[in-house]
């Protein structure tokens, strides 16, 4: 037993020391904590294990995540964004579902000995749903940690996520089917566990809404009577726990769901970012550092042919972590530098305001800008407030 104390220790020092190393990198934090977890789990150095103590906390911890997701969210830009949350969701299941069935069967053109036996058009059908696995938690810690969770794109995101897990559900299920349900024949499929899935989903939304409509006029009493008072984040973390255990044990949603929407009945309340703050202190400190390393640790180095292909699987990682973060940053950087250092009296730049004006002087870091054209308004800002320059001779 004393042996979760090491592990702790060595999960939490390992994903904060990874995690600052990704923000000096200009990534979010969960990049380096899940990095960490792969490091020191089985894959590599094998210091840690996912044992069912870490397992539970990593539960806990993805759970209070999308709990604070949910009281961090707009209700009125979730209404907003709905239609278009369930387009993106749509296509984030059909895209990889009909790129990953497409991709497969090709390689098994090209290479026949590759399919596993059995029919290869039900093998590719569960590649394509494989691919349409998607990880909330990680979207909303990311975006959490770029500060566009509160805005209209990180609800849509959200969102879209959500409706994601709850369509991909829907597809697994057909899939099994198929393979599955079949009668004597061996073509007609059974209805049941589809239909299952719909009546169950239908059902949680109407129990969400009941049971949301109940609890946030209880939670506003009680807001009112001991507002800012410990006992409400209490309250608030009780119902986020009974909602997960309700939609995993009575209607087959995913638990993560259910804080979600325990976060959304409580998200209009006084004192939601009151509760949100005390959520935070607890995944911060602990349970979310162990949820994020315990995905690097579910990672099973000996599963690898040899550890060449591990090496090359790692550099891949690392390569696309570059591409895709670091690159793109990096050259967005220097052109704006670039910009700022070719700037001279008489150019006419563009604010990230959205204003038009001309250069009248400029300093180590600041310039003035005239507006207008009575040469009256004449403001000193940063240079970091420049977004596009013109050339005085550009604008002639």
């Amino acid at each position: 037993m004393v042996d979760c104390f090491k592990n702790l220790a060595i999960i939490l020092i390992s994903a904060k020391l990874m995690g600052l190393l990704a923000k000096k990198c200009k990534a979010p934090q969960v990049v380096g904590q899940i990095l960490a977890g792969l490091i020191i789990g089985q894959a590599v150095l094998g210091l840690v294990a996912a044992d069912s103590f870490i397992k539970t906390l990593a539960e806990i911890g993805v759970v209070i995540l999308m709990f604070s997701a949910g009281l961090e969210t707009n209700l009125r830009d979730l209404l907003k964004t709905g239609p278009v949350a369930l387009c993106v969701a749509l296509a984030g299941v059909l895209v990889p579902l009909g790129g990953g069935f497409l991709m497969y069967n090709i390689y098994c053109s090209i290479n026949p000995d590759a399919a596993m036996g059995g029919n290869v058009f039900n093998q590719a059908l569960f590649i394509g749903t494989i691919m349409t696995a998607t990880s909330v938690s990680i979207t909303v810690q990311a975006l959490r940690e770029l500060g566009h969770l509160k805005s209209r794109i990180g609800t849509t995101i959200v969102s879209a996520a959500i409706i994601d897990d709850v369509i991909g559900i829907i597809v697994l299920t057909v899939v099994i089917g198929i393979e599955g349900g079949k009668d004597d024949s061996g073509f007609a499929i059974t209805g049941q566990p589809i239909a299952d899935v719909f009546i169950k989903t239908g059902l949680f939304i109407a129990f969400s809404f009941g049971v949301g409509f109940l609890m946030y006029f209880l939670f506003k009493f009680l807001d009112k009577k001991f507002y800012h008072q410990r006992r409400i984040p209490i309250f608030g973390l009780v119902l986020c726990f009974l909602m997960a255990y309700c939609a995993e044990t009575f209607f087959g949603i995913a638990d993560i769901t259910g804080a979600y929407v325990a976060g959304i009945i409580l998200c209009n309340l006084r004192d939601a970012e009151y509760i949100a703050g005390k959520m935070d202190i607890s995944s911060y400190m602990l349970f979310g550092p162990v949820f994020f390393a315990s995905i690097g640790l579910k990672v099973d180095g000996k599963a690898v042919a040899s550890m060449g292909i591990l090496i090359v699987v790692y550099a891949v990682i690392f390569g696309g972590f570059y591409m895709i973060f670091m690159r793109p940053q990096k050259k967005e950087q220097k052109r704006v530098q670039a910009m700022i250092n070719e700037m001279e009296v008489g150019d006419t730049v563009l604010t990230t305001g959205g204003f038009y004006g001309v250069l009248i002087d400029i300093s180590d870091e600041d310039v003035i800008v005239e507006f207008g054209s009575n040469k009256n308004c004449r403001i000193p800002m940063k240079k970091s407030a420049i977004a596009e320059v013109e050339k005085a001779e550009e604008s002639k």
